[in-house]
């Protein structure tokens, strides 16, 4: 439980630093993300996942 509280509280940390300092970064993506095809966002997505899984086996193994 306490590896899931550190993995949200570094991702709310992450996601605080890009509002912090890059908002217009931010406005801008959520600009463009209706234009992405919605099998671009989904696969993205996958490999975050994939990649993010990579790593904690990575780092546990």
């Amino acid at each position: 439980m306490a590896d899931l509280l550190t993995g949200i509280a570094l991702f709310l940390i992450i996601e605080g630093l890009v509002y912090a300092l890059a908002p217009r970064f931010i406005v801008r993506m959520a600009q463009l993300l209706p234009g992405i095809p919605e099998e671009h966002l989904r696969l993205s997505g996958l490999v975050a996942i994939i990649f993010g899984v990579g790593i904690v086996w990575f780092l546990r193994g």
